[in-house]
């Protein structure tokens, strides 16, 4: 979760809109705590629906140029590929879309989670205490998520052609195992006690172990959850998920080169430079990295 913009203009826009959405779609909304995304892209709130049922209201807003393709459909076109992925994806109940001044705003109405995800913040900053069984879910889910098929694309090759040489210091490698993947899979999109996955909007195509990767990366400032992560996916450090794992060393370093994310840089760094003595080993040509 995020701030309020600091803009106040964003920000009573946004408000203003959320709650117009709300009364358009019969939800009347809690007081209490906003929820933010970055740079006041999206506001979430919790809310009532007409029949009693507990609902979460979600307003995304985007130029009217740009509302469009993966970003802008993703919630929608997961809720078509997964449904309620076992009962760990939040039911998108409705899709209400308004336009003002070149300005489209999106409002998205889900189940309610009345469970906390398990960190406001990407970055896993505490220790968490997580069941087998919850473990054992999430494993199952990524399982059912890799499996799907689609052409959205998470993950470009041309980032990763870019990016690996100036990041990680190695070349893209020539076969990459493209799979489906959830594309955010960090702390502040998991629920606890109960698994729920939030936050479709950026799934598709992505290199083998890209997910698993970013919550191992969003884990590296506890060390037994980060243990516990490569226990749960013990394909991660194998030829397999190279890519996967580059990919996301790559963006996260992009981000500390920034100015963001520094107190991982050092276990950013030292991955990379696992990733790079990996890369000479699985040099044989023809196999996947």
């Amino acid at each position: 979760m995020y701030s309020p913009p600091p803009d106040p203009d964003t920000a009573h826009r946004m408000r203003a809109h959320h709650d117009r959405a709300a009364r358009a779609l019969g939800v009347r909304l809690d007081d209490g705590t906003e929820f933010w995304g970055w740079a006041g892209r999206t506001l979430g709130r919790g809310g009532t629906a007409t029949d009693g049922r507990r609902v979460w209201l979600r307003l995304l807003t985007a130029p009217e140029a740009k509302a469009t393709g993966k970003l802008w459909e993703g919630n929608r076109t997961a809720e078509k590929a997964f449904g309620a992925l076992g009962g760990r994806r939040p039911e998108l109940l409705a899709v209400q879309d308004a336009r003002e001044a070149g300005v489209v705003y999106r409002a998205e109405l889900s189940a309610h989670l009345d469970m906390p995800v398990i960190s406001s913040d990407p970055v896993l900053r505490s220790p968490a205490s997580l069941s087998p069984g919850w473990w054992g879910s999430l494993h199952t889910a990524l399982r059912t998520v890799t499996d799907a098929t689609t052409d959205r694309i998470a993950v470009r090759r041309e980032y990763l052609e870019r990016a690996l040489p100036q990041f990680v210091e190695v070349p893209a490698p020539e076969t990459i195992d493209w799979v489906v993947v959830h594309g955010d899979l960090h702390w502040a999109n998991l629920t606890g006690p109960s698994l729920r996955i939030l936050d479709w909007e950026g799934w598709g195509l992505g290199p083998r172990g890209y997910d698993e990767s970013t919550l191992l990366a969003y884990s590296l400032l506890q060390p037994d959850i980060a243990n516990r992560v490569r226990e749960c996916f013990p394909q991660l450090g194998s030829p397999a998920t190279w890519a996967g794992e580059a990919t996301i060393v790559a963006e996260l370093l992009q981000t500390v080169s920034r100015g963001d994310n520094q107190e991982l840089a050092g276990p950013l760094r030292m991955w990379a430079e696992r990733l790079r003595s990996r890369a000479r080993v699985c040099s044989t040509p023809h196999q996947t990295c």
